[in-house]
């Protein structure tokens, strides 16, 4: 007999467990999330926070989307992207990053009501846990996965406390493994994965120091410094990351994968600040330092009928793009309604296998990107003359070539320029961050066409209610004159159908349907004299149907059905997708067997 049973074990509390725990008590599901250290995050790894991860924090509630930005540089600090030859040497030029360039932050700000900003890890994960605690998740720190056994009913897992030693068993309905880069829970599930870990080697170097002399002029998050002659390949190309503007910092440094990881004590971190700083007096106040691996691996399935991975288990890269623990987070944004509906017995267990039809791709896109950014470097060592030679004599030479006048130190110029524009993929790619879009069981297309990109599908967001894209922001107006975003008006557990005038016919369907089956559909009649009104024309520009028809949002906010006008029979309609979507005929025949 089991220690402890509970609806879904969750193993590990970074912020894809955490996301999961607290969207799963806000949605009133028993849960369990367990950690084998005794706390949090101690380093500040992931730390750039998109607009659609703060989408799934405001969806938690404003008080914790709030409360993230209380502890968040905001976007204009994240500015520009430096690259130099030490923050107090000199600079090779710089790109604006992360929204911050006029034209992308138009982008950012017509896309969501949310801010991009920069929230490290040992902000984010605490407030995410706190979060599920205080709404009902039970959580035990210090507290190891072992195995587990899966079998038709639920899933023992087997754990050890590390305060007593003694080993526990936890029965649950559903086990979720967010266990890392080196899940064991994905390993024990045996679920398949492309790729290849360990591709390279780095280091980081956590301390504090006022370097504020030499990056308060030019804020950023990133000094990329790129120096000849440094011990890594003849190349040297460090990261100096800020954490807190300007007396924190992350020195992200590589070492050869094929030799045995370097021992970083305080001499050395110390040795490889002063260098990239640019300043032999340097004196640091050093936090941490630890090893880690690149890698360039994904799960190509992930999940078996009651087991789920997801975060760093399912898409292993580099934190180029700064797509870790917004995936992560994102990944139980999509769980984390389908367990709640299954477990409740609004739906049946077909719907859970959309979770890897839907999240695969994303897992597979994402490690494809960031692993493609440490590659799109080149071109910049290139205009700089640092390939071709290991001599640091040389490549300081042919990097001080582009300050000549003649026509071959133009074009090297120019070729700089342009490698360091091309970085935008890396640093303004709203598009990955944006664009993702689902095909799966849990979405009913119509009979249009995939509306594709008009543009760069990577650069850009392209708003749609194609279904499978997450609906679009655009503001709407309630009687009282304040605004609210059309993503306000939906997610929080509950299905939700937009539509106008003459479509009065949908809510009365949703209120039966939504009764019959056992879910809470919201419904907005959005036109004049309705209790949400669009001012300004937005929601009928791109809502891509008629007054009459329907868009229809997912608990994730995700548009999985839409009507260009008022159904024949809207009650059958409604029916129809939901029955297609949820799969109530799984359950049943689960029952039966």
């Amino acid at each position: 007999m089991a220690d402890i049973t509970t609806d879904v074990l969750i193993i590990g509390t970074g912020p894809a467990g955490s996301a999961t725990a607290a969207l799963l008590s806000s949605y009133g599901v028993e849960n369990m999330a367990v950690n084998r250290y005794r706390w949090l995050a101690n380093t500040p790894r992931a730390h750039i926070t998109n607009q659609r991860t703060m989408e799934v924090l405001r969806d938690l509630g404003r008080d914790v989307e709030e409360e993230a930005y209380h502890f968040a540089t905001e976007r204009d600090l994240m500015g520009n992207n430096v690259f130099c030859e030490s923050l107090a040497g000199e600079e090779l030029g710089r790109m604006q990053s992360w929204g911050n360039a006029p034209a992308s932050k138009a982008e950012h700000e017509i896309s969501s009501p949310c801010m991009m900003n920069d929230l490290p890890q040992t902000f984010m994960e605490p407030l995410l846990f706190k979060t599920a605690c205080s709404r009902g998740t039970q959580a035990r720190m210090s507290t190891e996965y072992l195995s587990h056994t899966e079998d038709a009913d639920g899933v023992t897992t087997t754990c050890r406390d590390r305060l007593t030693g003694r080993e526990i068993t936890i029965r649950s309905k559903f086990l979720v493994g967010a266990d890392g880069g080196n899940s064991l829970v994905a390993e024990h599930a045996g679920l398949p994965f492309e790729g290849q870990m360990g591709v390279g080697g780095s280091m980081n170097i956590l301390f504090r120091a006022d370097l504020s002399r030499f990056v308060a002029h030019r804020p950023s998050v990133l000094y990329w410094v790129m120096q000849p002659g440094a011990n890594v390949g003849g190349i040297g190309m460090g990261l100096v990351r800020m954490v807190r503007p300007w007396n924190e910092w992350l020195i992200v440094w590589g070492y050869d994968i094929n030799e045995p990881a370097p021992l970083v004590d305080e001499a050395y971190a110390t040795e490889v600040a002063r260098q990239l700083v640019g300043d032999p007096t340097l004196e640091i106040d050093l936090i941490s330092a630890n090893t880690w691996t690149v890698n360039n691996m994904y799960a190509t399935h992930m999940q078996t009928a009651r087991v789920f991975i997801m975060g760093d288990a399912a898409h292993r890269h580099p934190p180029s793009n700064g797509l870790g623990s917004n995936t992560s987070i994102q990944d139980g944004y999509n769980l984390a309604w389908k367990l709640a509906h299954v477990l409740k017995g609004a739906a049946g267990p077909g719907l859970l296998r959309s979770y890897s039809e839907e999240r695969a791709p994303v897992a597979r896109q994402i490690v494809t990107r960031a692993n493609q950014s440490i590659a799109e470097f080149g071109p910049i060592f290139e205009a700089l003359g640092m390939t071709g030679t290991v001599d640091p004599v040389k490549m300081q030479q042919n990097m001080d070539k582009r300050c000549n006048s003649d026509a071959a130190a133009e074009a090297q110029r120019e070729a700089l320029r342009k490698a360091i524009a091309f970085k935008k993929y890396e640093f303004d790619c709203h598009g990955v961050e944006m664009n993702q879009r689902y095909d799966s069981g849990a979405v009913v297309k119509d009979d249009h066409t995939d509306p594709g990109f008009a543009r760069d599908a990577e650069l850009h967001y392209q708003p749609t209610t194609w279904p499978g894209a997450r609906i679009p922001h655009c503001w709407l107006f309630r009687e009282d004159g304040t605004k609210v975003s059309t993503l306000d008006l939906c997610g929080k557990g509950r299905w939700t159908i937009f539509t106008g005038i003459g479509g009065e016919g949908w809510a009365r369907a949703a209120e039966t349907v939504g009764r019959e089956m056992g879910v809470d559909i919201a419904v907005h009649v959005v036109g004049p004299r309705m209790s949400v009104q669009d001012h300004l024309g937005d929601w009928a520009r791109i809502r891509e149907t008629g007054d009459s028809g329907a868009v229809m949002a997912r608990p994730d906010q995700h548009v999985c059905y839409r009507a260009a006008a008022m159904a024949a029979d809207p009650e059958a309609e409604l029916r129809r997708v939901l029955s297609v979507i949820l799969q109530p005929q799984s359950r049943a025949a689960a029952a039966a067997e």
